[in-house]
């Protein structure tokens, strides 16, 4: 069985994702640690947790959410993970970074591509890949169906949507995103967002303001 655990860092206050089943390996979502302090606590709370880490993954690489990849990567010798089509976002982050006066290094390892369908293993269990573009033009989000949660990144939130209007967002992808791929879970089915607090899809398709 997989549990989620969540952090929120950095003054974007994203949320970070570590998934995990029992002890050792683990999957770190969207590592959006930038302050010494926010990387302290978040390896404190591994080691205490007797967890490893052996699975970098973005959801998608505006640099709120991948300002901690480069430490994640080198701390536990991991190769990131990502949407096959979000490079260039990906690469255009740390020219965010100087413009938000929040420089950061950039991950600068092998990088695996991730497409719609691919699993990503975690002993037993597996997330499934979506391919959801509109908030960047590789963003991608990961299912588990066994237990039915999805951690959607910057795709959907509670009583929100994501933006379009950053570089290479798409208003029109992205609604269509939502409701292709995530309107068509299980109304039970969990989201993990890349801001704010859970929901589900029940309560968005009932409550979401932007799916009515």
């Amino acid at each position: 069985m997989l549990t989620v655990k969540r952090f929120i860092f950095n003054p974007i206050q994203e949320n970070t994702y570590v998934v995990y089943h029992g002890k050792d390996a683990c999957a770190v979502i969207d590592p959006g640690c930038y302050f010494a302090e926010e990387k302290q606590s978040l390896a404190t709370w591994l080691k205490e947790s007797h967890l490893h880490p052996n699975l970098l993954l973005n959801t998608h690489c505006h640099l709120d959410h991948v300002f901690g990849n480069k430490w994640v990567a080198e701390q536990y010798l991991l190769e990131l993970q990502m949407g096959e089509k979000e490079l260039w976002t990906f690469r255009m982050a740390p020219e965010s970074g100087m413009r938000w006066s929040m420089p950061f290094e950039n991950y600068a390892g092998n990088i695996i591509f991730l497409k719609e369908g691919d699993k990503v293993n975690m002993g037993d269990d597996s997330l499934e890949v979506f391919f959801t573009p509109g908030h960047s033009p590789g963003h991608i989000v990961f299912y588990n169906r066994k237990q039915g949660f999805v951690i959607s990144g910057d795709l959907l939130f509670r009583m929100g949507i994501g933006r379009s209007d950053l570089p290479g967002g798409d208003a029109a992808l992205l609604l269509e995103s939502i409701h292709q791929k995530l309107m068509v879970l299980p109304d039970d089915t969990i989201v993990y967002p890349g801001h704010g607090e859970p929901t589900t899809i029940g309560y968005e398709k009932e409550n979401n303001p932007f799916l009515i």
